[in-house]
């Protein structure tokens, strides 16, 4: 009864094909955007913004953008830190060299630059496949480790590898205040996350699908692999450069090569899983919960009296997070977004018995 669509007649190929179809959807979409762009920055904490939200919504970007080559292409990749490192750095070097250049087009080109290399690694997936693709993108995450480190043009020759973000600057003005960045922030995640969404739901999101599937068969049906496998890569390692380029200049300000090391990569890929292959939701459900995981992780023992050791409480987070990639891939393998479907069938149904 909370959720029905029963009465919601369609008469159009448009309004079937819309990307909110049933009207509870589009309410509560409207609703959250309203509140996160209304709400929140009236009632959140400098806390809120800096420590939660918004590295919570750059994750979801580079979680949307490696959903997209594994869970729609099927597709392995362990190298998402590495085209994050790559759009870090691409942007650093653009605003360096370029300081009149608009900081949203810095981000996009180093989304560009981040699809180019992201396609340069992706070319072993037209021979490869499953764990041997995933050694060779990890191969990307070493190679981009070794190349910022050692290479001093990219880090504009500091002596120290670390690097610093000019100011956020955009149209004239600076941004300073974690509110101030926590929009920019939502703003672009939401158009990426359309983007994603539309790219999803039409012919280039079929045939990513439907090579992830069955790759013969798509191929009989007319579906080119190599455009399919490359397009997603393209795609995805487009996403993680700009989640790349905020995660540099809006989240950490200044860093080093090791902020986008291998660990980023599987911190992305564990999102990927407990949020649900497939599912642009379930990598913002993922991202939340990987997020805030380890923050209640660390207030626990507080909350309950227990005197642990910073050592052993980052001990018990690894071992959470490992119970519960094997928890998710045993009991539930689509992960939170198939919950999520649950309980929308359950309200379809709701009051009577099931």
């Amino acid at each position: 009864m909370i959720y029905r669509e029963a009465g919601q007649f369609k008469t159009t190929y448009a309004s079937d094909q819309q990307l909110f179809p049933i009207l509870q959807d589009r309410v509560f979409v409207i609703g959250f955007l309203v509140f996160a762009f209304g709400v929140m920055p009236y009632i959140g904490s400098k806390y809120l913004f800096s420590a939660i939200l918004i590295p919570f919504l750059i994750l979801s970007l580079a979680a949307v953008g490696l959903n997209i080559l594994v869970g729609y292409c099927g597709q392995v990749s362990l190298g998402t830190g590495a085209f994050m490192s790559i759009g870090a750095y691409t942007a650093y070097n653009f605003a360096v060299r370029m300081p009149d250049l608009n900081l949203l087009i810095v981000f996009v080109l180093a989304g560009v630059f981040a699809a180019i290399v992201g396609v340069l690694f992706g070319i072993p997936s037209l021979r490869i496949k499953g764990f041997y693709l995933a050694v060779a993108t990890l191969a990307a995450q070493f190679f981009t480790d070794w190349l910022f480190a050692r290479v001093k043009w990219f880090t504009n020759d500091s002596a120290s590898g670390s690097v610093a973000a000019p100011p956020l600057t955009i149209f004239g003005s600076t941004i300073t205040e974690p509110v101030e960045k926590y929009l920019l922030v939502l703003a672009i995640v939401c158009v990426f996350a359309l983007v994603a969404r539309n790219l999803t739901r039409g012919a280039i999101g079929r045939s990513w699908m439907a090579t992830r599937d069955m790759d013969v068969a798509a191929e009989v049906i007319g579906i080119r692999p190599l455009r399919a496998k490359l397009s997603a890569f393209a795609v995805s390692s487009f996403f993680a450069g700009v989640a790349g380029a905020l995660w540099a200049f809006v989240n950490l300000g200044s860093w080093e090569p090791l902020a986008f090391d291998v660990n980023r990569s599987f911190q992305l890929l564990f999102m990927v899983i407990i949020g649900g292959l497939g599912s642009i939701l379930g990598s913002f459900l993922g991202a939340a919960f990987i997020v805030i995981l380890p923050l209640v992780l660390n207030q626990l023992p507080t909350w309950l009296g227990i005197p642990l050791s910073t050592a052993m409480i980052s001990h018990i987070e690894f071992m959470v997070f490992g119970a519960l990639i094997v928890f998710f891939l045993i009991v539930e393998p689509h992960g939170l977004a198939r919950l999520w479907a649950i309980g929308k069938e359950k309200l379809r149904l709701w009051p009577f018995p099931h």
